[in-house]
């Protein structure tokens, strides 16, 4: 194709970041801001639609000079790895505009602003082809990310930017030593695809393999490089927490896809049982930080880790099921635990708490907050029926054919779930019915139901139906487990 669709959905957002540069009224900026983010979506609803699932090249692709002396060229594409990714971004970026209609009342036009420039970075990181783009879209988003927490979050929100901006910057310092690395090391070019045909000395994929890990795993985020992750959910406002553990937390699990594994596979199959080792510590260490919690953002942000623990496992079992288990449960999270952290906000803004024992009897007094919930909450717990049941099937399958002993270790992680999820949902819904009383609780209004609804919906469409979602990724990951076990052994 010559028509630059994908630049369209990358920079759309950052031109309603623009345009809303001179509005002056925060209810016109809200409804602008909310126009660019649903053009968005259908950009990525017509790069799905036309997509091909049948062949593993990248598609829609740009490829433009940029500066030709490094060889580092402006270059665009699209494969089953990332298409899901994108479309989740465009659809959390609407969610977040909504969500934050209300919470944000003071310096809205710069709020949007960094909202939209945020989802324009983060689009980049899924769609560059350059690896030198890649790196400025990868630390660029740290910026307006750092402006959400910062300025918008709650009473430590500046030792919550802080930790956050520190942490990752210090991944990304190593991921720059081993982008120069592979510069030089792969023919001195930063071209993806050719980068991905080269083979390395197994010494120099180790070297490799350990500077992407740590800033990989500091996004992820994997144990221990999780403890910035508490502190910005819970300071972050609604719509900050959303794109966190929606988008955010992707972008580590992704640059193992879309690098260590296809540039690196023989380090990748060498240290595969450690880094399934280490996500299996993840999941039953986020389960049993999330069981001691009585904060409800506190309680859904370790919950992540848990979640982002069973998709390292699935990826590093190297196998069909548990790479294709991964990228939906990817996808699955943003949706289930974005839709948590919105009903987090929704409640905080009625009640100013979030403790969670001070919601007892939320269902009397808001029904249908409680029943959307318990939607999410099911799913967030794998039931069968709902999306995340099928991703995480994938991934222990694939978990345990890699590998017994750490496929088992990893069940406990999905009984803390069922443990902290549902004690959690007891208490906030089912506890003393005082709640609306001491906070005049009222239910979801209609705008709120506009961004619950499509969130809702992919819930029962993956659940019940996961052909089409898993048709996008499974020819890609075919091709891309031939170029693991192709380089990297059997």
């Amino acid at each position: 194709m010559t028509f630059p669709l994908l630049s369209l959905i990358v920079f759309v957002p950052a031109a309603g970041a623009v345009v809303l540069t001179p509005l002056r009224k925060d209810e016109v900026v809200r409804w602008v801001a909310l126009g660019f983010t649903l053009l968005d979506v259908l950009l990525a609803v017509a790069v799905l639609a036309s997509f091909d699932t049948s062949s593993h090249d990248m598609q829609f692709v740009e490829r433009r000079p940029w500066v030709p002396a490094l060889g580092i060229n402006y270059a665009f594409g699209i494969d089953g790895i990332s298409a899901l990714f994108v479309f989740l971004t465009t659809l959390l970026g609407s969610v977040s505009v909504l969500a934050s209609w209300v919470a944000i009342d003071r310096k809205v036009k710069a709020f949007m602003i960094s909202l939209l420039a945020m989802q324009a970075l983060m689009l980049g990181v899924f769609l560059a082809l350059d690896l030198f783009l890649f790196y400025v879209f990868w630390e660029a988003m740290l910026i307006p990310m750092y402006l959400i927490i910062g300025v918008w979050g709650g009473e430590g929100r500046v030792y919550a930017a802080f930790k956050f901006f520190l942490y990752t910057l210090a991944g990304s310092v190593l991921f720059l030593v081993g982008v120069i690395v592979l510069y030089f090391s792969g023919g001195k070019t930063f071209d993806i695809l050719v980068l991905m045909t080269q083979h390395l000395p197994f010494a120099t994929q180790s070297w490799l393999f350990f500077a992407f890990l740590i800033a990989f795993a500091v996004k992820v985020p994997m144990v221990p490089l999780h403890t910035w992750l508490p502190d910005a959910h819970v300071q972050a406002p609604t719509a900050g927490s959303i794109i966190l553990a929606g988008v955010l937390l992707k972008m580590g699990a992704y640059g193992f896809l879309r690098f260590s594994l296809p540039m690196l596979p023989e380090a990748s199959v060498y240290y595969s049982t450690l880094m399934m080792a280490l996500s299996a510590l993840a999941v039953v260490y986020g389960g049993l930080l999330a069981l001691a919690q009585d904060d409800f953002k506190k309680l859904v942000a370790y919950s992540s880790i848990s979640h982002m623990g069973f998709v390292t496992l699935g990826i590093f079992a190297l196998n069909l099921r548990g790479l294709e288990g991964s990228i939906l449960q990817m996808f699955n999270h943003g949706v289930t635990t974005g839709a948590l952290f919105l009903f987090v906000g929704l409640i905080y803004e009625r009640t100013h708490s979030r403790s969670i024992g001070d919601y007892g009897g939320l269902m009397k007094v808001a029904p249908i907050y409680t029943g959307f919930l318990a939607l999410f909450v099911l799913s967030s717990m794998a039931l069968p029926g709902t999306n995340s049941f099928v991703g995480e099937l994938l991934v222990l399958s694939g978990g345990f054919a890699a590998n017994l002993i750490i496929g088992a270790a990893s069940i406990p992680g999905a009984l803390l779930g069922a443990a902290y999820l549902l004690g959690m949902y007891r208490k906030v819904a089912l506890g003393p019915a005082d709640v609306g009383h001491r906070f005049k609780v009222r239910d979801v209004n209609s705008r709120e139901m506009v961004a619950i609804l499509p969130l809702a919906g992919f819930v029962l469409w993956v659940g019940f139906y996961p052909k089409p979602f898993l048709s996008i990724i499974d020819t890609s990951v075919m091709h891309l487990l031939e170029q693991v076990h192709g380089k990297g052994g059997p």
